[in-house]
Protein backbone atom coordinates (compact mmCIF):
# COMPACT_ATOMS: atom_id res chain seq x y z
CA UNK A 1 0.00 0.00 0.00
CA UNK A 2 1.06 3.44 -0.95
CA UNK A 3 2.01 6.09 2.03
CA UNK A 4 -0.50 8.71 -0.24
CA UNK A 5 -3.47 5.86 0.43
CA UNK A 6 -2.03 4.83 3.65
CA UNK A 7 -2.72 8.56 4.42
CA UNK A 8 -6.18 9.00 3.29
CA UNK A 9 -7.17 6.14 4.91
CA UNK A 10 -6.29 7.68 8.45
CA UNK A 11 -9.40 10.18 7.24
CA UNK A 12 -11.42 7.22 5.87
CA UNK A 13 -11.70 6.34 9.84
CA UNK A 14 -14.47 8.70 11.27
CA UNK A 15 -13.08 8.38 14.74
CA UNK A 16 -9.36 9.37 13.72
CA UNK A 17 -10.62 11.77 11.35
CA UNK A 18 -12.31 13.61 13.93
CA UNK A 19 -9.44 13.59 16.27
CA UNK A 20 -7.18 15.16 13.68
CA UNK A 21 -9.78 17.75 12.45
CA UNK A 22 -10.13 18.61 16.13
CA UNK A 23 -6.19 18.92 16.86
CA UNK A 24 -5.72 20.77 13.17
CA UNK A 25 -9.01 23.54 14.16
CA UNK A 26 -7.17 24.08 17.45
CA UNK A 27 -3.52 24.64 16.52
CA UNK A 28 -5.25 27.01 13.91
CA UNK A 29 -7.03 28.98 17.16
CA UNK A 30 -3.61 28.77 19.20
CA UNK A 31 -1.74 30.36 15.99
CA UNK A 32 -4.88 33.48 15.42
CA UNK A 33 -4.47 34.41 19.04
CA UNK A 34 -0.53 34.14 18.45
CA UNK A 35 -1.03 37.71 16.14
CA UNK A 36 -3.54 38.98 18.85
CA UNK A 37 -1.14 42.44 20.63
CA UNK A 38 -1.23 43.42 24.25
CA UNK A 39 -3.62 46.11 24.92
CA UNK A 40 -1.90 49.45 25.60
CA UNK A 41 1.55 48.37 24.26
CA UNK A 42 3.25 50.71 21.64
CA UNK A 43 4.31 47.73 18.98
CA UNK A 44 6.90 50.29 17.03
CA UNK A 45 8.46 50.63 20.04
CA UNK A 46 8.75 47.13 20.94
CA UNK A 47 10.48 46.43 16.84
CA UNK A 48 13.08 49.33 18.05
CA UNK A 49 13.58 47.85 20.92
CA UNK A 50 14.44 44.64 19.62
CA UNK A 51 16.54 46.77 16.34
CA UNK A 52 18.63 48.36 19.58
CA UNK A 53 19.37 44.46 21.27
CA UNK A 54 20.73 43.49 17.57
CA UNK A 55 22.67 46.58 17.23
CA UNK A 56 24.28 45.38 20.63
CA UNK A 57 25.02 42.38 19.52
CA UNK A 58 21.57 40.60 19.89
CA UNK A 59 22.34 38.39 22.84
CA UNK A 60 19.27 39.24 24.56
CA UNK A 61 16.92 39.20 21.23
CA UNK A 62 18.25 36.00 20.94
CA UNK A 63 17.74 34.70 24.05
CA UNK A 64 14.21 35.80 24.14
CA UNK A 65 13.02 34.16 20.74
CA UNK A 66 14.44 31.18 22.13
CA UNK A 67 12.52 31.08 25.73
CA UNK A 68 9.43 31.54 22.90
CA UNK A 69 10.64 28.83 20.92
CA UNK A 70 10.38 26.46 23.75
CA UNK A 71 7.01 27.95 25.33
CA UNK A 72 5.42 28.11 22.07
CA UNK A 73 5.11 32.40 22.95
CA UNK A 74 4.94 35.83 21.34
CA UNK A 75 6.63 38.22 24.25
CA UNK A 76 4.25 41.17 22.98
CA UNK A 77 0.77 39.23 22.81
CA UNK A 78 -1.62 37.89 24.72
CA UNK A 79 0.06 34.55 24.47
CA UNK A 80 2.93 36.40 26.14
CA UNK A 81 3.65 33.54 28.56
CA UNK A 82 3.19 30.73 26.09
CA UNK A 83 2.80 27.21 28.12
CA UNK A 84 5.65 28.10 29.96
CA UNK A 85 4.21 28.75 33.01
CA UNK A 86 2.58 25.05 33.18
CA UNK A 87 5.54 23.85 32.03
CA UNK A 88 7.06 25.06 35.62
CA UNK A 89 4.77 24.26 37.45
CA UNK A 90 4.35 20.01 35.86
CA UNK A 91 8.29 20.23 36.76
CA UNK A 92 7.79 21.97 40.10
CA UNK A 93 5.18 19.16 41.19
CA UNK A 94 6.87 16.13 39.41
CA UNK A 95 10.04 17.37 42.09
CA UNK A 96 7.60 17.15 45.09
CA UNK A 97 6.49 14.06 43.95
CA UNK A 98 10.08 12.40 44.91
CA UNK A 99 10.46 14.55 47.69
CA UNK A 100 6.93 14.99 49.32
CA UNK A 101 5.72 11.84 50.32
CA UNK A 102 1.22 13.18 50.00
CA UNK A 103 1.96 14.07 46.64
CA UNK A 104 4.48 10.83 46.25
CA UNK A 105 1.11 8.81 47.31
CA UNK A 106 -0.91 10.59 45.26
CA UNK A 107 1.13 9.38 42.24
CA UNK A 108 0.80 5.75 43.87
CA UNK A 109 -3.07 6.20 42.72
CA UNK A 110 -3.31 5.67 39.29
CA UNK A 111 -5.67 7.93 37.06
CA UNK A 112 -7.14 9.28 40.48
CA UNK A 113 -4.34 10.52 41.90
CA UNK A 114 -3.22 11.80 38.23
CA UNK A 115 -6.24 13.88 37.58
CA UNK A 116 -5.93 15.46 41.53
CA UNK A 117 -2.07 16.29 40.52
CA UNK A 118 -3.35 17.91 37.65
CA UNK A 119 -5.55 19.62 39.35
CA UNK A 120 -2.99 21.21 41.30
CA UNK A 121 -1.18 21.63 38.72
CA UNK A 122 -3.44 23.96 37.09
CA UNK A 123 -3.73 26.17 40.45
CA UNK A 124 -0.35 26.39 40.41
CA UNK A 125 -0.05 27.59 36.68
CA UNK A 126 -2.46 30.34 37.74
CA UNK A 127 -0.09 31.82 40.17
CA UNK A 128 3.14 31.49 38.46
CA UNK A 129 1.23 33.17 35.29
CA UNK A 130 -0.08 35.87 37.36
CA UNK A 131 4.04 36.44 38.72
CA UNK A 132 5.43 36.46 35.55
CA UNK A 133 2.82 38.40 33.40
CA UNK A 134 3.39 41.37 36.06
CA UNK A 135 6.65 41.22 36.38
CA UNK A 136 7.44 41.09 32.23
CA UNK A 137 5.04 43.85 32.28
CA UNK A 138 6.60 46.02 34.92
CA UNK A 139 10.17 45.16 33.68
CA UNK A 140 9.93 43.78 30.11
CA UNK A 141 7.51 46.64 28.76
CA UNK A 142 7.76 49.47 31.18
CA UNK A 143 10.78 50.29 32.72
CA UNK A 144 13.04 48.44 30.43
CA UNK A 145 11.49 49.36 27.20
CA UNK A 146 8.69 52.09 27.84
CA UNK A 147 6.55 50.11 25.39
CA UNK A 148 3.56 50.86 27.27
CA UNK A 149 1.90 54.45 26.04
CA UNK A 150 2.45 56.93 28.36
CA UNK A 151 -1.50 57.41 28.70
CA UNK A 152 -2.28 54.24 29.31
CA UNK A 153 0.95 53.65 31.69
CA UNK A 154 -0.75 53.46 34.97
CA UNK A 155 -1.43 50.87 37.50
CA UNK A 156 -4.93 49.81 36.63
CA UNK A 157 -3.91 49.20 32.85
CA UNK A 158 -0.46 47.32 34.17
CA UNK A 159 -2.65 44.60 35.88
CA UNK A 160 -5.73 45.02 32.97
CA UNK A 161 -2.46 43.78 30.56
CA UNK A 162 -1.44 41.08 33.64
CA UNK A 163 -4.90 39.64 33.67
CA UNK A 164 -4.72 39.39 29.94
CA UNK A 165 -1.57 37.77 29.64
CA UNK A 166 -2.66 35.21 32.73
CA UNK A 167 -6.20 34.49 30.98
CA UNK A 168 -3.86 33.82 27.28
CA UNK A 169 -1.82 31.31 29.13
CA UNK A 170 -4.77 29.56 30.87
CA UNK A 171 -6.18 29.20 27.55
CA UNK A 172 -3.30 27.49 26.02
CA UNK A 173 -3.54 25.12 28.85
CA UNK A 174 -6.81 24.93 28.01
CA UNK A 175 -5.83 24.03 24.48
CA UNK A 176 -3.40 21.47 25.42
CA UNK A 177 -5.48 19.41 27.76
CA UNK A 178 -8.14 19.18 24.68
CA UNK A 179 -5.52 18.14 22.52
CA UNK A 180 -4.84 15.01 25.40
CA UNK A 181 -8.44 14.01 25.44
CA UNK A 182 -10.26 14.81 22.67
CA UNK A 183 -7.70 15.10 19.48
CA UNK A 184 -4.36 13.21 18.90
CA UNK A 185 -0.93 13.53 20.08
CA UNK A 186 0.36 15.55 23.46
CA UNK A 187 -1.38 18.78 23.54
CA UNK A 188 1.40 21.43 24.77
CA UNK A 189 3.91 19.55 22.67
CA UNK A 190 2.39 20.42 19.37
CA UNK A 191 1.47 23.31 20.31
CA UNK A 192 5.44 23.87 20.63
CA UNK A 193 5.84 21.99 17.43
CA UNK A 194 3.49 24.74 15.73
CA UNK A 195 5.07 27.53 16.73
CA UNK A 196 8.44 26.06 15.88
CA UNK A 197 7.28 24.62 12.19
CA UNK A 198 5.53 28.66 11.68
CA UNK A 199 8.58 30.27 12.17
CA UNK A 200 10.82 27.76 10.02
CA UNK A 201 9.83 29.90 6.73
CA UNK A 202 11.00 33.48 8.03
CA UNK A 203 14.63 31.50 9.02
CA UNK A 204 14.95 30.21 5.55
CA UNK A 205 14.01 33.80 4.09
CA UNK A 206 16.76 35.07 6.49
CA UNK A 207 19.26 32.39 5.27
CA UNK A 208 18.12 33.37 1.85
CA UNK A 209 17.86 36.73 1.68
CA UNK A 210 21.70 37.65 0.63
CA UNK A 211 21.54 35.20 -2.17
CA UNK A 212 18.77 36.98 -3.76
CA UNK A 213 20.28 40.51 -2.81
CA UNK A 214 23.62 39.68 -4.29
CA UNK A 215 23.02 37.03 -6.22
CA UNK A 216 24.50 33.24 -5.81
CA UNK A 217 28.13 33.10 -6.60
CA UNK A 218 30.54 30.27 -5.92
CA UNK A 219 33.02 30.78 -2.73
CA UNK A 220 30.94 33.47 -1.31
CA UNK A 221 28.35 33.64 1.39
CA UNK A 222 25.75 33.15 -0.93
CA UNK A 223 27.62 30.41 -3.08
CA UNK A 224 25.50 27.53 -3.78
CA UNK A 225 28.36 25.48 -2.34
CA UNK A 226 27.53 26.84 0.95
CA UNK A 227 23.47 25.70 0.64
CA UNK A 228 24.09 22.85 -0.49
CA UNK A 229 26.53 22.08 2.57
CA UNK A 230 23.86 23.22 4.27
CA UNK A 231 20.83 20.96 3.26
CA UNK A 232 23.66 17.83 3.36
CA UNK A 233 24.01 18.85 7.19
CA UNK A 234 20.28 18.97 7.66
CA UNK A 235 19.25 15.55 6.05
CA UNK A 236 22.17 14.47 8.25
CA UNK A 237 21.04 15.88 11.79
CA UNK A 238 17.50 14.80 10.93
CA UNK A 239 19.21 11.27 10.23
CA UNK A 240 20.88 11.39 13.46
CA UNK A 241 17.72 12.77 15.83
CA UNK A 242 15.32 10.39 14.65
CA UNK A 243 17.95 7.22 15.31
CA UNK A 244 18.57 9.08 18.55
CA UNK A 245 15.26 9.49 20.09
CA UNK A 246 13.86 6.18 18.95
CA UNK A 247 17.28 4.28 20.31
CA UNK A 248 16.79 1.82 23.08
CA UNK A 249 18.56 -0.34 25.15
CA UNK A 250 16.19 -3.74 25.22
CA UNK A 251 16.71 -5.26 28.38
CA UNK A 252 16.03 -9.17 28.35
CA UNK A 253 13.38 -10.14 30.89
CA UNK A 254 11.82 -13.75 31.88
CA UNK A 255 8.54 -14.13 33.16
CA UNK A 256 8.52 -17.04 36.10
CA UNK A 257 6.79 -20.34 34.71
CA UNK A 258 3.71 -21.65 36.57
CA UNK A 259 2.14 -25.20 37.35
CA UNK A 260 -1.49 -24.87 36.84
CA UNK A 261 -2.59 -28.87 36.77
CA UNK A 262 -0.81 -30.12 33.98
CA UNK A 263 -0.13 -27.12 32.12
CA UNK A 264 2.48 -24.78 32.20
CA UNK A 265 1.99 -20.97 32.20
CA UNK A 266 4.68 -18.03 31.91
CA UNK A 267 8.02 -18.98 31.24
CA UNK A 268 8.08 -16.22 28.14
CA UNK A 269 10.79 -14.09 27.31
CA UNK A 270 10.07 -9.99 27.25
CA UNK A 271 12.22 -6.75 26.85
CA UNK A 272 12.66 -3.50 28.76
CA UNK A 273 13.02 -1.00 26.66
CA UNK A 274 15.18 2.15 28.11
CA UNK A 275 15.48 4.88 25.67
CA UNK A 276 18.88 6.52 25.33
CA UNK A 277 17.69 10.34 24.94
CA UNK A 278 15.33 9.64 28.11
CA UNK A 279 15.50 13.19 29.19
CA UNK A 280 13.90 14.80 26.00
CA UNK A 281 14.33 18.27 24.97
CA UNK A 282 14.22 19.37 28.76
CA UNK A 283 18.26 19.76 30.04
CA UNK A 284 18.75 22.15 26.99
CA UNK A 285 15.67 24.35 28.33
CA UNK A 286 17.50 24.22 31.86
CA UNK A 287 20.59 24.89 30.73
CA UNK A 288 19.91 27.73 28.34
CA UNK A 289 17.81 29.71 31.31
CA UNK A 290 20.46 28.77 33.57
CA UNK A 291 23.36 30.79 31.47
CA UNK A 292 21.57 33.87 30.98
CA UNK A 293 21.73 35.28 34.54
CA UNK A 294 25.66 35.41 34.05
CA UNK A 295 25.37 36.96 30.80
CA UNK A 296 22.82 39.77 32.43
CA UNK A 297 25.25 40.30 35.69
CA UNK A 298 28.56 40.17 33.62
CA UNK A 299 27.38 42.68 31.43
CA UNK A 300 25.80 44.87 33.71
CA UNK A 301 28.69 45.20 35.58
CA UNK A 302 30.40 45.59 32.20
CA UNK A 303 28.29 48.82 32.20
CA UNK A 304 28.43 49.91 35.12
CA UNK A 305 32.59 50.17 35.12
CA UNK A 306 34.11 53.22 33.71
CA UNK A 307 36.69 52.61 30.46
CA UNK A 308 39.44 53.98 32.62
CA UNK A 309 39.24 51.47 35.47
CA UNK A 310 41.68 48.69 36.00
CA UNK A 311 38.81 46.04 35.71
CA UNK A 312 37.51 47.17 32.62
CA UNK A 313 38.96 44.50 30.53
CA UNK A 314 38.13 41.92 32.70
CA UNK A 315 34.60 42.61 33.08
CA UNK A 316 34.76 42.62 29.03
CA UNK A 317 36.24 39.81 29.31
CA UNK A 318 33.91 38.45 30.76
CA UNK A 319 30.55 39.89 29.70
CA UNK A 320 31.57 38.60 26.00
CA UNK A 321 32.73 35.08 27.18
CA UNK A 322 29.19 34.00 28.60
CA UNK A 323 27.69 36.53 25.63
CA UNK A 324 25.40 33.92 23.61
CA UNK A 325 26.52 31.41 21.89
CA UNK A 326 30.15 32.76 22.35
CA UNK A 327 33.61 31.27 22.63
CA UNK A 328 34.53 28.46 24.70
CA UNK A 329 33.59 29.29 28.11
CA UNK A 330 29.75 29.75 27.39
CA UNK A 331 30.01 26.36 25.33
CA UNK A 332 31.82 24.91 28.08
CA UNK A 333 29.78 25.70 30.52
CA UNK A 334 26.48 25.21 28.49
CA UNK A 335 28.03 21.11 27.60
CA UNK A 336 28.26 20.20 31.62
CA UNK A 337 24.82 21.80 32.51
CA UNK A 338 23.52 20.23 29.80
CA UNK A 339 24.99 16.47 31.61
CA UNK A 340 24.43 17.85 34.53
CA UNK A 341 20.80 18.08 33.69
CA UNK A 342 20.41 15.23 32.03
CA UNK A 343 21.24 13.24 34.85
CA UNK A 344 19.15 15.34 37.29
CA UNK A 345 15.94 14.94 35.37
CA UNK A 346 16.91 11.02 34.78
CA UNK A 347 16.88 10.43 38.92
CA UNK A 348 13.90 12.38 38.86
CA UNK A 349 11.94 10.56 36.29
CA UNK A 350 13.48 6.97 36.11
CA UNK A 351 13.04 5.13 39.45
CA UNK A 352 15.11 1.89 39.72
CA UNK A 353 13.48 0.72 42.71
CA UNK A 354 9.93 1.26 41.30
CA UNK A 355 10.58 -1.29 38.37
CA UNK A 356 12.54 -3.55 39.93
CA UNK A 357 9.23 -4.10 42.64
CA UNK A 358 6.58 -4.25 39.30
CA UNK A 359 8.74 -7.07 37.97
CA UNK A 360 9.08 -8.62 41.08
CA UNK A 361 5.54 -8.55 41.45
CA UNK A 362 4.51 -9.85 37.96
CA UNK A 363 6.81 -12.95 38.57
CA UNK A 364 9.38 -11.32 36.04
CA UNK A 365 13.34 -10.89 36.49
CA UNK A 366 16.37 -10.26 34.35
CA UNK A 367 18.27 -13.03 33.92
CA UNK A 368 21.33 -13.11 35.82
CA UNK A 369 20.03 -10.71 38.50
CA UNK A 370 17.71 -11.66 41.84
CA UNK A 371 14.70 -9.78 42.04
CA UNK A 372 14.85 -6.60 44.32
CA UNK A 373 17.65 -4.49 45.35
CA UNK A 374 20.35 -6.34 42.76
CA UNK A 375 18.20 -5.57 39.91
CA UNK A 376 17.35 -2.18 40.68
CA UNK A 377 20.83 -1.72 41.11
CA UNK A 378 21.56 -3.21 37.58
CA UNK A 379 19.35 -1.03 36.17
CA UNK A 380 20.81 2.03 37.66
CA UNK A 381 23.87 0.84 36.40
CA UNK A 382 22.44 0.67 32.52
CA UNK A 383 20.45 3.85 33.07
CA UNK A 384 23.42 5.56 34.00
CA UNK A 385 25.72 4.68 30.90
CA UNK A 386 23.20 5.50 28.36
CA UNK A 387 22.54 8.62 29.42
CA UNK A 388 25.84 9.87 29.16
CA UNK A 389 25.16 9.12 25.00
CA UNK A 390 21.72 10.84 25.72
CA UNK A 391 23.61 13.75 27.19
CA UNK A 392 26.65 13.90 24.79
CA UNK A 393 23.73 13.96 21.69
CA UNK A 394 22.01 16.50 23.52
CA UNK A 395 25.06 19.08 23.94
CA UNK A 396 25.62 18.04 20.01
CA UNK A 397 22.55 19.32 19.19
CA UNK A 398 22.69 22.04 21.29
CA UNK A 399 25.83 23.55 20.32
CA UNK A 400 26.63 22.57 17.01
CA UNK A 401 24.23 25.34 15.56
CA UNK A 402 25.88 27.95 17.23
CA UNK A 403 29.24 26.77 15.83
CA UNK A 404 27.64 26.46 12.22
CA UNK A 405 26.32 30.26 12.84
CA UNK A 406 29.85 31.41 13.28
CA UNK A 407 31.15 29.84 11.02
CA UNK A 408 29.15 30.17 7.96
CA UNK A 409 27.73 33.84 9.42
CA UNK A 410 24.27 32.60 9.66
CA UNK A 411 21.89 33.90 12.22
CA UNK A 412 21.84 31.73 15.38
CA UNK A 413 17.76 31.15 15.23
CA UNK A 414 18.05 30.03 11.98
CA UNK A 415 20.68 27.87 12.68
CA UNK A 416 18.92 26.29 15.37
CA UNK A 417 15.72 25.93 13.70
CA UNK A 418 17.20 23.94 10.95
CA UNK A 419 20.05 22.11 12.54
CA UNK A 420 19.29 22.56 16.55
CA UNK A 421 16.57 22.44 19.00
CA UNK A 422 13.95 23.34 17.12
CA UNK A 423 14.78 20.46 14.42
CA UNK A 424 14.69 18.04 17.66
CA UNK A 425 11.21 19.36 19.05
CA UNK A 426 9.87 18.92 15.87
CA UNK A 427 11.46 15.69 14.88
CA UNK A 428 10.77 14.22 18.63
CA UNK A 429 6.91 15.19 18.09
CA UNK A 430 6.02 14.33 14.95
CA UNK A 431 7.28 10.75 15.83
CA UNK A 432 5.38 10.61 18.94
CA UNK A 433 2.13 11.53 16.49
CA UNK A 434 2.72 9.29 13.90
CA UNK A 435 3.27 6.55 16.94
CA UNK A 436 0.01 7.51 18.52
CA UNK A 437 -1.90 7.15 14.78
CA UNK A 438 -0.22 3.71 14.23
CA UNK A 439 -1.64 2.48 17.36
CA UNK A 440 -5.32 3.73 16.27
CA UNK A 441 -4.33 1.73 13.02
CA UNK A 442 -3.27 -1.26 14.32
CA UNK A 443 -6.22 -1.55 16.63
CA UNK A 444 -8.30 -1.66 13.76
CA UNK A 445 -6.44 -4.66 11.97
CA UNK A 446 -5.02 -2.07 8.82
CA UNK A 447 -1.03 -1.49 8.82
CA UNK A 448 0.65 1.22 10.04
CA UNK A 449 1.93 4.56 8.49
CA UNK A 450 5.30 3.35 8.93
CA UNK A 451 4.30 -0.54 8.10
CA UNK A 452 6.18 -2.05 5.21
CA UNK A 453 3.98 -3.03 1.96
CA UNK A 454 3.25 -6.48 2.43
Amino acid sequence: MAMFQKILLVFRIPELRRKILLTLVLLCVYRLGYHVYLPFIDQRAVLEQRKDMDQQGGDLNTFMQTISLFTASQLNSIFGLGIGPYITASIIFQLLGTVYPPLEALQKEGEAGRRKINEYTRYATVLVCIIQSYVWIRAGMGSMGNAILPEYNTWFQQMVATLTMTAGAIFLMWIGEQIDAYGIGNGISLLIMAGIIARMPDAGVQLLKPAFEHGIRLGTDTGIDRFILLAVMFVVVVIWVVAITEGQRRIPIQSAKHVRGRRVMGGQRQSLPLRVNQAGVMPIVFASSILVFPMFVFKQINVLVKAENPLSPITAGLADAFSYGRGYVYNTCYILLIYLFCYFWVAVTFNPKDISENLKDYGSFIPGYRPGARTAQFLEQVMTRITYLGAAFLAMVAVIPTLIAHWMDIPTMVASFYGGTGLLIVVSVALDLVQKIDSHLVMRNYPGLLDSDS
